[in-house]
């Protein structure tokens, strides 16, 4: 079985909009790290809707972030923290 090369797209350090960072931290950092610490912040300040864990409720810091949306899912949480990053 052939090992699984990882996408250098997703190594590449990233530039963070200043609303980013105030989630995640100083940049730049990769696409993957963004995101390990978006998930950091989301469980430390407990943001997880306790009924549907995939959707992520916006505190002041990540309604920011999302455009201004009280609630996304996780597959739209990736789309929307993309536009905050080049």
């Amino acid at each position: 079985m052939a090992t699984r090369k990882p996408n250098p797209a997703l190594l590449k350090p990233m530039t963070i909009s200043p609303e980013l960072q105030a989630v995640v931290g100083k940049g730049p950092m990769p696409r993957s790290e963004v995101v390990k610490a978006l998930w950091v912040y989301i469980k430390k300040n407990n943001l997880q809707d306790p009924n549907a864990k995939r959707n992520i409720i916006a505190d002041e810091n990540l309604k920011k972030v999302f455009g201004g949306k009280a609630k996304v899912d996780m597959f739209e949480m990736t789309k929307l923290v993309s536009a905050h990053l080049s």
